[in-house]
């Protein structure tokens, strides 16, 4: 005996049922999106960093001017290893200091057996650079300029590829001592030695 089997009648989904469904779409996205946000967020110390005295790092170039000492007035770059390297007291502790500390510093090993009283200034003469990657023209490495943001840095860059997102970048930079990445718009002021990542937009 042959069976017939008898499935249900398939109805097209009413406009309303389109409607409902793309609806929840919008919102399943929306809270993945925020979601990434909030995973992403600056903690308090980033921000502070960018109002607080600027501090010494690798790469940076220091005018030092010791008072009556022409032979110690010169250049100097911060090494690999945070110092800098001045006749008559040998290494210096430079990075993760600002100015007026190194210059204390310098002065206090001066007027060990040296000078009676040492009278120094030390002014940043060249800031080291920030480096720029992902979705830009040319990425690398740039000389760092006052008052510059991560939108003139990409500027900088060549501009933004075809696919990078221009509303947010990655950025780390170092925190007392430890680095520290943050998602941040594109207004968002650059210190020296900071990374800027421009990452692939969704749509």
């Amino acid at each position: 005996m042959l069976t017939i089997l008898a499935y249900p009648e398939f109805k097209m989904p009413t406009r309303r049922t389109r409607f409902r469904f793309a609806r929840l779409t919008c919102a399943i996205l929306a809270a993945a999106m925020l979601a990434g946000c909030a995973g992403h967020a600056a903690p308090p110390d980033f921000a502070a960093s960018a109002q607080a005295p600027y501090r010494l790092g690798s790469g940076d170039k220091l005018r030092i001017i010791v008072f009556g000492q022409d032979n110690l007035s010169n250049i100097y770059i911060v090494d690999g290893s945070g110092r800098i390297a001045m006749p008559l007291i040998g290494q210096v502790q430079a990075a993760g200091a600002t100015t007026p500390d190194l210059a204390r510093a310098i002065e206090s090993r001066l007027r060990s057996g040296f000078i009676r009283e040492p009278k120094v200034t030390v002014d940043v003469d060249t800031y080291r650079p920030f480096f720029i990657l992902g979705e830009v023209t040319t990425s690398g490495q740039y000389p760092f300029v006052n008052g510059i943001t991560v939108q003139k840095a990409v500027a900088i860059a060549g501009g933004f590829s075809p696919r990078g997102d221009q509303r947010y970048a990655e950025l780390t930079r170092n925190v007392n001592g430890r680095a520290v990445t943050a998602r941040v718009p594109i207004e968002t002021s650059v210190r020296p030695g900071d990374t800027i990542v421009i990452k692939e937009r969704w749509f």
